[in-house]
Parts: structure tokens; C-alpha cells; sequence
């Protein structure tokens, strides 16, 4: 008797240790669609997700299992990504073409998604044929877990801010016009939260601090973000708890994301939220407003006094300005990241990278077509994910080492499907190079890294005597200045198939991206999850067996 007893107590204890170890569920369902929208009152063809644009926000805590079931009712393929989730083990997930296979029209996919280990602000898109340039974006926010303390008391309100560039041309135009050889052209206007001017209002009260989570979704346009007569103190960066500075503007470049805290200690009225393009020609500087307005301010809606006025100016084409701020974002050292020790426990600076890698863009015409590329090779899409045919044997889709490790003479550019090969839990210093004229923005899907410098010229070996190698930010999204470098140092900590692009699309969707193949020759859980049992099957793999 006391044997069964016992027996029960232990099925018991484990029963319920095993429901507490294993992290919440969120389920979503989401429905894709074409809809009428007029953000700069002309009306085009948007794309909806649950009738919205832009799409619902995914509220989360961190390690959360997200489980979205996304129903493409659109008459094509349709791919959604998240930019900044890491998918630790589990590049299945990745959304992009290198690594899954299309939701076919009319079909469902759903997406197994876990926010392990990841705090802050990110967004999601959709990646394929140029539907970003429709719409079909949303933001994500993973917040602490209650045990694990934040470096700023809570805030009072929690705003999402989805700011970029925007084109009245359908994205279907677009895509042709990129298809027959050219650029894009510029963009007609910015949006804040897929509106025009003033066409949002952010209500705060006197008194009251609020977290504004700020991303830059647009095409091809850095902006600079700001709040008339408040300063917004910085407190995290794509998933890094930052010192707490304050700024009066904000650059945030293409695919990048960033918190701020923000105090109503001004007198109750309204006030504008300014977002403005960023290193475009003096005649061609793009701006678009919000509005901030106190509650109980006693305009009802109507503040006179805002009309009469224009929104603040900001910094326009100063890019030592913005290098320095840049420069001027540093890690909180002593917070807690998503697990209680603090962020300054990775002491990144005392590891000695394996292999440096320099990855130079250039733009060129192939066949009197404009391409772009990296170390002289331009990027095309394969028949099958990359992903589906290294796990399924599939020969002929792909080269591991199809890229150099470092740039070409200028001369002749080849088009190819171009991976470069890893080894899981290396560490590599990657040096951006940028000749041209243009701001160019890099984002690596699977990992942060650490920005370790950024400087004007040619990048030599003397550069690291310069490097901060003690408490740079940790991100996913980095610029590099015209006619500059860039360097991070990479923690090579997630196996899978990684896409690697410019988050400029017209740049991205004509060449200026390749795939980083992180591996582990161990077959284990330990490492890597095995491919789902709903993955989607097209091109060669659509004919490959799973044994």
C-alpha cells in the first residue's frame, strides 16, 4: 500500500513539474488577403491580415510558443518572416524562400514559433514577390518574464510605431519595374502605422512615462523619428537593453528597431510625432506627423495652435551626426537580458574570432539590366528552398562556398545561388564595406552580433585597435555609412540556413543577399530540430521522401 502511494506522489510530482516546465502557448489565426487602401489618399491594392493594415500585433513574454496559423487567400504564393526572432534551432520557421516553401492560394500554413531567450521590439513581413511593398506588416513585442527584473519601472502605456517609406504604384509595378532592369523610383511618402499625415494620435496623459517601439519597415528610406518638445530616453535595441541616454531625434535605418521612453511633462496640449527621410537630397526630404496629445488638454480634438505651426525640423544628410549617435548606444552592462544574469556576462571582447569575412556591395549591369551584388555575386532565387534541399540530399540546388569570403576586383558579376559555409559555434568578425553613395542597411536572420565599430574609409587590420570591445549593443539590423565600413564581431550559435540580405528591398530582390549555411554535423535535438511534420513540399523537394 505504502509503495502504491508513493508511486502516486512521484507520477503526481512529475506531472506537475513537467506542465510547469513546458512555456505558454499563444494561438493566432490569421487570414491574408487583398483589400482597398489609401494611406496617402490614393487608393491601391494593400495587403490585409485579418482585415488590417498594417496587421495585429503579436503580444508575447518571453519563450512563449507562438502558434499562427496563417491562411493565404490571396490568388499567389504568399511568405510571412519575423524580423529579429532568432528560431533557435529551428530555421524551419525562418519564412523566408531560402529556407521554406510558399503557402500555396487558397491553402493554410501554420507557423511553430518559440521567442526563446529573445526580449524587445521586432516585426514581422512578408517576404516574398514583393509583397512588402503592399502592406502585410505588424509588430512584435516580447516582453521580460515577471521574475526577471527590467532595468526602467514599468511603463504607463506601451505604443507600437510602424514608420517607413511607402509607394502609391501597386507592388506589382514595382516588381516589374525592378524585373526589367531598373530602379525604384522614389518613394511618394512616409506613413506612421500605415497612415499619412496626422493620421494617428497617441494619447498620454500628464505625468505618465510611455515605451514607444519604434521600426523602420520601410523600402529603401532611413528615417529619423522625434517628439516635439520631449526627449525619449533609449532603453532597448532588437532585444539589447541599452544605456539609458536621451535624444531628441532618433535615426532608425531600414529594418532596424528601437524603445523609448517617453515622459508627458509638458504643458496638456498637442503636439507632433515627426517621422522624416534621412540622407536624401535637401529638395527631397519626405516627412509625415502623428500627433501627441494629452488627455484633459482642453482642445477636444482641435488644437488650433498645432495647426498653426509646422512640425519640427530634423537632421537631414549630417552623417557624422548620425555616426555619432550611433556610436553612442551602448549595452546596459549590469541588466538582465531574457535570463536573470546580466547582458554584460558574455564578455564578447575576449573571444578571438576563427575568420574575418568582408562583404563589399556594388551595384553593375548584367545583360544592360541594373543588378546589385555582394563580393561580385548577384543572388538568385533556387527552385527549392536551400533549406528543404540540404536536409532532403537534393543535388544541383545549391554550392556551399558560391561566395568569396571577401570582395572581387571590380569587373564582372556572376548571378547564382549563393551560400557561404559555417561552422556551428565559431566566431567571425564581418566587416561591411560600402563604396557607393548610398546608406546601406545589413540584417542577418538566426543571430544578434555585436556592432564593434564603424568609421568612414577603407576598413583596415590597424581598425580593431579602435573597436569597443566591451559593451557595444548586441542587434540584428546594422548600417553602414556611405563610403564606409561597418564591423561586428558574430557568434555563430544557431544552426539552420540564414539569409543574410540588404534590407533595402529593391537591392535585397535584385541581388544583394545570400545565405549563411550554419552546421552541425551532429544530428541532434541538441542542435537543430528535426523538419516539421507540416512543412510544405514545392520544386525538387516536392519529389524527395523524407527517409
Amino acid at each position: 500500500m505504502a509503495t502504491a502511494v508513493l508511486i502516486v506522489c512521484i507520477l503526481y510530482f512529475l506531472a506537475v513539474v513537467g506542465s510547469n516546465a513546458e512555456d505558454p502557448y499563444r494561438f493566432y489565426t490569421w487570414n491574408v488577403t487583398y483589400g482597398d487602401i489609401h494611406p496617402l489618399r490614393v487608393t491601391q491594392q494593400g495587403i490585409l491580415i485579418n482585415g488590417r493594415f498594417p496587421g495585429p500585433t503579436i503580444e508575447c513574454v518571453t519563450n512563449d510558443n507562438l502558434i499562427i496559423n496563417v491562411f493565404n487567400s490571396l490568388p499567389e504564393p504568399f511568405l510571412l518572416s519575423w524580423n529579429g526572432i532568432q528560431q533557435r534551432r529551428n530555421s524551419w520557421q525562418d519564412g523566408t524562400y531560402g529556407t521554406n516553401c510558399p503557402i500555396p492560394p487558397g491553402t493554410n500554413y501554420t507557423y511553430h514559433l518559440q521567442v526563446k531567450d529573445q526580449i524587445g521590439s521586432y516585426y514581422y513581413f512578408p517576404s516574398l514577390s514583393f509583397h512588402k511593398a503592399a502592406g502585410g506588416f505588424g509588430g512584435i513585442q516580447i516582453n521580460s518574464r515577471p521574475r526577471i527584473p527590467v532595468p526602467y519601472s514599468p511603463p504607463d502605456g506601451d505604443y507600437t510605431v510602424l514608420a517607413g517609406d511607402w509607394f502609391v504604384s501597386n507592388h506589382t509595378d514595382l516588381k516589374t519595374k525592378l524585373d526589367q532592369g531598373y530602379d525604384l523610383p522614389s518613394p511618394d511618402g512616409l506613413l506612421i502605422n500605415g497612415r499619412g499625415p496626422n493620421g494617428n494620435t497617441f494619447t498620454v496623459e500628464k505625468g505618465k512615462t510611455y515605451r514607444f517601439r519604434i521600426s523602420n519597415v520601410g523600402l529603401t528610406t532611413s528615417i529619423n523619428f522625434r517628439i516635439e518638445g520631449h526627449l525619449m530616453q533609449l532603453i532597448e535595441v532588437e532585444g539589447s537593453h541599452t544605456v539609458q541616454n536621451s535624444y531628441s531625434t532618433l535615426d532608425v535605418h531600414l529594418g532596424q528597431s528601437y524603445s523609448v521612453l517617453v515622459t508627458a511633462d509638458q504643458p496638456p496640449m498637442d503636439y507632433y510625432v515627426t517621422v522624416s527621410s534621412r540622407f536624401t537630397e535637401p529638395d527631397n526630404i519626405l516627412t509625415t506627423s502623428s500627433i501627441l496629445r494629452y488627455a484633459n488638454s482642453g482642445t477636444g480634438g482641435k488644437d488650433t495652435q498645432l495647426q498653426k505651426r509646422d512640425p519640427p525640423a530634423g537632421p537631414t544628410v549630417q552623417i557624422d551626426y548620425s555616426i555619432n549617435q550611433a556610436r553612442s548606444i551602448r549595452w546596459n552592462l549590469t541588466a538582465s537580458g531574457p535570463r536573470p544574469n546580466p547582458q554584460g556576462s558574455y564578455h564578447y571582447g575576449l573571444v578571438t574570432p576563427v575568420k574575418t569575412i568582408r562583404l563589399a556591395n556594388s551595384a553593375s549591369l548584367v545583360d544592360s539590366k541594373l543588378r546589385y551584388s555582394v563580393n561580385g555575386v548577384s543572388f538568385t532565387p533556387a527552385d527549392t528552398p536551400l533549406k528543404l534541399a540540404d536536409e532532403l540530399n537534393i543535388g544541383g540546388v545549391f554550392t556551399i562556398g558560391s561566395i568569396p569570403d571577401k570582395p572581387k576586383s571590380r569587373g564582372h558579376v556572376q548571378i547564382a545561388t549563393s551560400v557561404m559555409g559555417a561552422n556551428f559555434r565559431d566566431f567571425y568578425e564581418v566587416i561591411f564595406e560600402n563604396e557607393e553613395s548610398t546608406v546601406q542597411s545589413w540584417h542577418i536572420d538566426g543571430h544578434s552580433f555585436f556592432v564593434v565599430g564603424m568609421d568612414g574609409g577603407q576598413w583596415s587590420a590597424d581598425e580593431r585597435l579602435h573597436y569597443n570591445l566591451r559593451d557595444t549593443v548586441a542587434r540584428s539590423t546594422v548600417q553602414v555609412y556611405p563610403r564606409s565600413w561597418t564591423a561586428i564581431y558574430l557568434p555563430l550559435d544557431n544552426v539552420g540556413m540564414w539569409n543574410v540580405r540588404s534590407e533595402n528591398w529593391g537591392r535585397q530582390y535584385l541581388g544583394q543577399q545570400f545565405y549563411l549555411r550554419v552546421y552541425s554535423p551532429v544530428r541532434s535535438w541538441r542542435d537543430e530540430y528535426p523538419i516539421p511534420g507540416n512543412a510544405l513540399l514545392c520544386g525538387r523537394a516536392s519529389r524527395a521522401s523524407f527517409h
